[in-house]
């Protein structure tokens, strides 16, 4: 009897560990959007370089950047000038100068910044809702920053993707307004070295466009 009972004791204690553990494990739907665009191959980068480019009607403006994102080095260049600094230890040009990269970083990388922001974001989740520019039904995926730290506190993106979880579309509303701030699209998907990256972002109307070139990941 005693035998019996220590054994429907393990059986149970092992299934329970089991479930607990799928639990535990099972991605949560930042982890699956990411993790669709490549981030399981983010961890073997050791460099990623790239020019950030805007056009606007007939105005162009451009910079390129150099990180390693394993030192958190990074180096910056314009027309105003080369800039190199690391995360660690950033003077006030430094800290004005990581403002731009934060945000190109942001647009190049934007499925990635779901798990990296996961600790200062909360998020809603729809199966169902109708994409701002296609008017495609789509998934649509809302992140709502915190409003203490970071360049721009509060901030809210609504991202719309289909069964893929590659986004399409997204919309920015600065400090969770209700009125989209911006919407653009996501074009142009290229895979480079496992990373799956829009480098074409475009305006409805046409007078925007906001793109990548040059990007080389090491």
């Amino acid at each position: 009897m005693k035998k019996t009972l220590l054994l429907a004791a393990i059986i149970f204690v092992t299934t329970s560990s089991f479930i607990i553990s799928r639990v535990t494990q099972e991605e949560t739907i930042l982890q699956k959007v990411a993790n669709a665009n490549g981030y399981q191959n983010w961890k073997n980068v050791e460099e990623i370089k790239f020019t950030f480019n805007v056009d606007r009607d007939t105005t162009h403006f451009e910079r390129d950047w150099t990180w390693k994102p394993k030192t958190n080095d990074i180096t910056a260049s314009s027309d105003k000038g080369t800039i190199s600094y690391n995360w660690a230890d950033m003077d006030s040009v430094a800290y004005e100068t990581n403002g731009g990269f934060i945000n190109d970083k942001f647009w190049l990388l934007a499925p990635y910044q779901l798990v990296w922001d996961a600790d200062n974001v909360t998020h809603t989740h729809s199966k169902e809702a109708e994409a701002p520019m296609s008017k495609k039904s789509m998934q649509k995926l809302t992140i709502v920053y915190g409003n203490e730290g970071g360049y721009t506190p509060g901030d809210a993106y609504d991202f719309y993707f289909g069964d893929d979880l590659i986004i399409q579309e997204w919309v920015f509303r600065k400090s969770n307004q209700v009125e989209p701030s911006m919407i653009t699209s996501f074009e142009d998907y290229k895979m480079i070295k496992g990373l799956n990256i829009a480098t074409m972002h475009k305006m409805a109307e046409g007078s925007f466009k906001l793109y990548f070139t040059g990007v080389e990941v090491n």
